[in-house]
């Protein structure tokens, strides 16, 4: 797909980190862009600082959700590019099965950070991927042939989930589960879809650790022995985006780690 003023785009998550990052490389490729944010106190700024469109949006909210792409579509026509970048994980217990360090009395994982966190990552990516499929699917096909391309965003943890990531690397894992099928599902429609997993990238999440703690993460990665730049995951993306002949692949992008199991 030849990116330009003609295509617009969605980026979930898109006020921060991998989203904004990806956000930026679209505009500077002259794409039309909405942030789709629930951070309301920093996205428009992010949106402004690009000559973005900003839309408040909850994934985990299907009204939320479909109020967005209302409003995207006002501003910038329909989009023939979604990017999934909203994501996370919820605080508490994070083992299976842990025992309390005051007491040593069993705790199970609350059962309802892991369904806030399989909500988030993964039924918000598949939320947000139904409504701009069902709208791609209006559009005339381009000179490649697309109708629209999808990227989403995985992780590492997803093929090795590290002690208490069980919620997280389950919903990531369905992230990837689900690629190849959403594209078999659309290439009827010439829509396609691929995933990108990060392994250790410097984000505003990240930004909060002690810097020994981002030495050590940075060191665990084979080469380069860095943590990954939000500028490189945009780049991987925009290919995703513009190669007509990438679809239905999970690509990892992360120096070449593998994470131990803790």
């Amino acid at each position: 797909m030849r990116l330009g003023a003609d295509i617009a785009a969605v980026v979930t998550g898109g006020a921060s980190g991998l989203g904004h990052a990806t956000a930026t490389a679209l505009r500077n490729a002259g794409v039309k862009v909405a942030l789709f944010d629930k951070n309301a106190e920093i996205g428009p700024e992010a949106a402004a600082r690009i000559g973005a469109t900003y839309c408040e949006v909850d994934v985990m909210d299907e009204a939320s959700v479909i109020a967005g792409f209302a409003a995207a579509r006002a501003a910038n026509g329909q989009e023939r590019v979604l990017v999934n970048c909203a994501g996370g994980g919820f605080g508490g217990p994070n083992k299976t099965v842990a025992r309390s360090k005051e007491d040593g009395s069993i705790v199970p994982y609350p059962i309802g950070n892991y369904q806030k966190t399989i909500e988030l990552n993964l039924v918000g990516s598949f939320r947000c991927i139904v409504h701009a499929a069902a709208g791609m699917m209006t559009l005339e096909p381009t000179e490649d042939g697309d109708r629209g391309a999808i990227v989403n965003t995985a992780s590492v943890a997803a093929e090795e989930g590290q002690i208490g990531q069980v919620a997280y690397a389950s919903a990531k894992a369905g992230v990837v589960g689900m690629t190849l099928v959403v594209a078999r599902d659309l290439s009827g429609e010439g829509i396609r879809c691929n995933t990108i997993l990060p392994g250790i990238f410097d984000t505003p999440l990240l930004g909060r650790a002690k810097p020994q703690v981002k030495a050590a993460l940075a060191a665990m990665v084979p080469f380069p022995k860095r943590l990954g730049m939000p500028e490189e995951y945009a780049a991987l993306a925009l290919e995703m985006i513009r190669n007509a002949y990438l679809n239905g692949e999970d690509i990892r992008l992360d120096g070449g780690i593998r994470m131990a199991p803790r």
